[in-house]
C-alpha cells in the first residue's frame, strides 16, 4: 500500500504540465489521476483501471433520476441536457462568456442540436418508460463521457511511462452490460421513478449513496467485505471547492484576473471577474469552470505563446 498527499499547493506545479500531456482542452479535473500515475509509475509499468464501470453500470445514481420521470423524447432530451450544461448556460455562451470578436466568428451556438444527434442517430433508442430513460443516458455516457475519461486516462499514464488496462471495457463484457435490465443496476430503481424533483432534500443523498453499480456489489458479495460492498460513492477528486476559496486563491486571481492573460482574446475577462467574485463569496460553487478557464489560460499560453513549462 502507498500513499501520496496532494496539497493546494501541487496545483500550480501539475497544472501546465496536464495541459503539456493532454494537448487539447479536454481536461476535466484530472491533476488527482496525474499524481496517482506519477506515484504507480514508481513500482509498475502496467496497471489496471476501473474505468467504464461507472458508466457502464449505473454509478451516478444523481444524475438519473432527472429523467427518469419524462413524458417522451423532447422532453428526456430537455430534462437530460440541463444537467449537462450546468456549467455555463445557453445564454451566458451567447451573451456573457465569450469576446464579442467569438462571437462574431462563431455561427453555430446550438449546443442542445449537438446534444440531441448523439441520440437521434441511433434509431433504436425508445422513450417511453423511466428504464429506458436512463438506458439512455448510460448510452450517451459511453458514447461521450467515458471516451473523454479514456482518453485522458490514457494520456496522463503514459506520461509517467505506465500502461493503463480498462478491463470493465473487454468487448464481451461490454456487450453483456448492455443486456442487464436497469433495476439490476440500481438499488433503488423503484424509489428514482418515484423522485420528486422539487424535493431537495432527499434529491442531495443522491450524491453520495452506495446504491448504483449493485450488480458489481452483488458480483462480488463473496469477495469483498460487507464494508466495501456498502461502501458509498466517492468521487476521486480534491477539495477545490474550498482551495478556490482560500489556499489556492491567490494562484486563481494570479492567472485569471491577470490584466495580460491570454484567454482574454476569446473569453470575456468581465465573466471570469464574476464568476471569481461569486465562488469566493459562496453564492455559488464554481470550481468546474474555474478549473476550465485556468486550464484554458495555460492551453493558450503553451500553445499559443509558446510559453515553456521545461
Amino acid at each position: 500500500h502507498y500513499q501520496q498527499v496532494v496539497n493546494s499547493s501541487d496545483i500550480s506545479w501539475a497544472l501546465p504540465r496536464l495541459v503539456w500531456h493532454l494537448e487539447d482542452l479536454r481536461l476535466g479535473m484530472s491533476y488527482p489521476n496525474f499524481y496517482v500515475s506519477r506515484l504507480a509509475s514508481r513500482f509498475v509499468k502496467v496497471c489496471l483501471s476501473g474505468a467504464g464501470g461507472d458508466e457502464l453500470y449505473a454509478g451516478y445514481p444523481w444524475r438519473y433520476y432527472r429523467v427518469s420521470g419524462a413524458v417522451g423524447r423532447d422532453d428526456y432530451f430537455r430534462q437530460y441536457y440541463s444537467f449537462w450544461q450546468r456549467l455555463v448556460s445557453d445564454r451566458d455562451k451567447k451573451d456573457g462568456l465569450f469576446t464579442n470578436d467569438i462571437r462574431r466568428q462563431v455561427k453555430e451556438w446550438d449546443t442542445f442540436r449537438t446534444f440531441s444527434r448523439v441520440f437521434t442517430f441511433n434509431e433504436q433508442l425508445k422513450y417511453d418508460a423511466p428504464e429506458e430513460h436512463i438506458a439512455n443516458s448510460l448510452y450517451f455516457e459511453i458514447k461521450t463521457f467515458l471516451a473523454g475519461l479514456l482518453l485522458v486516462g490514457d494520456k496522463l499514464s503514459m506520461a509517467h511511462g505506465l500502461e493503463e488496462r480498462v478491463p470493465f471495457l473487454d468487448n464481451d463484457l461490454v456487450d453483456f452490460s448492455q443486456r442487464i435490465p436497469i433495476g439490476h443496476k440500481l438499488m433503488n430503481f423503484e424509489q428514482i421513478k418515484r423522485m420528486d424533483e422539487n424535493e431537495t432534500r432527499k434529491l442531495r443523498r443522491y450524491q453520495a449513496t452506495s446504491e448504483g453499480k449493485n450488480v458489481l456489489r452483488q458480483a462480488m458479495t463473496d469477495i469483498l467485505l460487507a464494508e466495501i460492498l456498502k461502501r458509498k460513492k466517492q468521487g476521486f477528486s480534491a477539495p477545490d471547492e474550498s482551495w478556490y476559496r482560500g489556499e489556492s486563491l491567490a494562484y486563481v486571481q494570479e492567472i485569471l484576473l491577470n490584466k495580460r492573460a491570454s484567454y482574454r482574446d476569446f473569453i470575456n475577462p468581465r465573466y471570469v471577474k464574476q464568476v471569481v467574485e461569486e465562488h469566493v463569496a459562496g453564492r455559488k460553487n464554481h470550481r468546474l469552470l474555474l478549473w476550465s478557464f485556468l486550464s484554458f489560460e495555460w492551453w493558450c499560453k503553451i500553445f499559443l505563446d509558446g510559453v515553456s513549462i521545461v
